[in-house]
């Protein structure tokens, strides 16, 4: 489902964060966003009528967005890297 593990949260949240606790940076919060993203957008090609999940990846998609605009006013530079970092547009 839409869920990751600890160890995978922890693993972005390393090669993210400044720090393996800093799970408040925006970048952290994008990083694990996405990676729910893709699990539940992998669920939803098998269950094609789970319309629940299919709510809550558009929310989890927009909250991505918002979070990229927000991270964009910060820093244009960093936001474009964290983009091809994470493999974002195309």
């Amino acid at each position: 489902m839409a869920t990751i593990t600890k160890e995978k949260a922890a693993e972005l949240t390393a090669k993210f964060g400044a720090n393996e606790k800093d799970t408040g940076n925006v970048r952290v919060q994008i990083a694990i966003l996405t990676e729910k993203i893709k699990n539940l957008t992998e669920h939803i090609k098998t269950n094609k009528k789970d319309f629940h999940s299919l709510r809550g990846l558009s929310m989890m998609v927009a909250k991505r967005k918002n979070l990229l605009k927000y991270y964009g006013e910060k820093d244009i530079i960093a936001q474009r890297a964290l983009i091809k970092d994470l493999g974002l547009r195309g």
